[in-house]
């Protein structure tokens, strides 16, 4: 990441930006503020950035229309946003349910910018191919797990719920709505794991801190001084199946009577806070479990396979509708027209072998060969019903012409493909 754009035109803010990223000099980033809306939209349309940061409460940009514009085009939609607001003017949660349909990765408040904001960029760096898979024909299985070691950090809770939340957010396999739904479910498991699981804090301690004025995470770096307790980390894994995905969230704490826990909920009011993690789970048609022990919770999400939002470029063009088991591309045949996918898997076949699959993340099918001007390379058959945008070569060549940012974009993704291919024959 060689530039980092932070829309904002708060010069509080852009002071503690600064201060924090003079605090930590190891990261190399450029920093670009923008406040003029003209070069807010052009930034985001030419430079198609993978990561900005947006000051959602700035009095002086008009934060909905830039919001508008990033909705408007699928392809601008998928960068990942580091939020800031104002704890005073808006509050966490509520920006989270009016930017459901943005990719926000985390929102910090001005407290914590100087603490947090580098630290929070370093992780969505470190988890970029995760979060940002928008590459061609990935192999079968990959992608399909992966585990997450977290330190007992309140504050990075929300951010890796965050990631679990759009690592099927981006595949396409739930909706907006149960995208921010598990992102606070997951949040609220983290941070019981890291609080009541690795440093042993009951909810009546925490509740007697709260009311003396204390933080959380006040409580938790007293524990912590404690090396066994600092040295306590939480797992947390996920793998994607084909109808649903597994988020699995052990720490290493004493665990707790679970059937006790969930017998003394029921005796409570659904707006306390003691075990809304659990509830917010039940609420959202999510299956939560634990092991025996009690320290490891288990979250099943049903997948909603909704259909992907077209880029505003290609919503004029034909519509194909496929069923499970249809070819959609023959291996040989003249590649004369592409397919923007909206919806559904797809199998990608050679010689008759599987060698990959395709998902409304791969963005196109059939690119490669349409603009050499090859044939078809693969046979690719639909593994579920789908949604494709037919584009012939006029339209599409009519489309870049009016669109021309979607060029840059088709150049990164391509850029994206060959650099990857060039690493796994480095390391054959």
């Amino acid at each position: 990441m060689s530039v980092l754009a932070i829309i904002n035109s708060d010069p509080e803010i852009k002071k503690l930006v600064e201060e924090a990223f003079q605090r930590a000099p190891y990261h190399h980033a450029d920093l670009l503020f923008l406040k003029e809306e003209d070069e807010i939209l052009e930034f985001l349309n030419y430079a198609l950035p993978e990561l900005v940061v947006i000051n959602f409460s700035d009095p002086e940009i008009d934060i909905q229309k830039i919001v508008s514009h990033i909705k408007n085009d699928k392809w601008i939609l998928n960068l990942g946003i580091v939020g800031i607001f104002s704890d005073g003017k808006d509050q966490e949660v509520e920006l989270l349910k009016r930017y459901k349909a943005l990719n926000v990765l985390t929102q910090l408040d001005n407290s914590r910018l100087k603490i947090q904001l580098v630290k929070s960029i370093e992780i969505i760096k470190q988890n970029f191919q995760i979060i940002f898979q928008l590459e061609f024909t990935q192999n079968l299985i990959e992608g399909a797990s992966g585990t997450f070691i977290i330190d007992n950090d309140l504050m990075t809770a929300p951010l890796y719920s965050s990631i679990g939340a759009t690592i099927l957010s981006q595949r396409g396999l739930i909706n907006p709505d149960n995208k921010m739904h598990l992102q606070l479910a997951l949040s609220e498991l983290l941070v019981n794991a890291i609080e009541h699981g690795n440093c042993g804090i009951s909810y009546e301690e925490k509740a007697e801190a709260l009311a003396k004025g204390h933080f959380a995470s006040d409580i938790i770096a007293e524990r912590c001084l404690n090396p066994a307790i600092r040295a306590k980390k939480v797992t947390f894994s996920w793998e994607i199946k084909q109808d649903n995905s597994i988020f699995t969230i052990q720490d290493e704490g004493q665990g707790f009577d679970v059937k006790a826990h969930i017998e003394m909920l029921k005796t409570q009011s659904e707006f306390s806070l003691h075990g809304r993690g659990i509830r917010m789970a039940a609420g959202f048609s999510f299956k939560l479990k634990y092991n025996k022990k009690g320290n490891k919770a288990i979250l099943i999400v049903p997948h909603d396979h909704p259909e992907d939002e077209v880029p505003v470029g290609f919503s004029q063009e034909q519509v194909i509708h496929v069923k499970k088991g249809e070819i959609v591309l023959n291996e040989g045949e003249v590649s004369d027209y592409l397919y923007y996918i909206s919806s559904g898997s797809y199998e990608v076949l050679h010689k008759g072998k599987p060698v990959g699959s395709l998902s409304p993340q791969d963005i196109f099918m059939g690119e490669m060969s349409f603009l050499l001007n090859q044939r078809r390379s693969a046979t690719i058959r639909a593994t579920s019903p789908g949604r494709l945008i037919l584009l012939t070569q006029k339209n599409f060549i009519n489309v870049i012409r009016n669109y021309p940012h979607y060029g840059i974009f088709l150049s990164k993704l391509l850029a994206k493909r060959l650099a990857r291919s060039n690493e796994r024959s480095a390391s054959k």
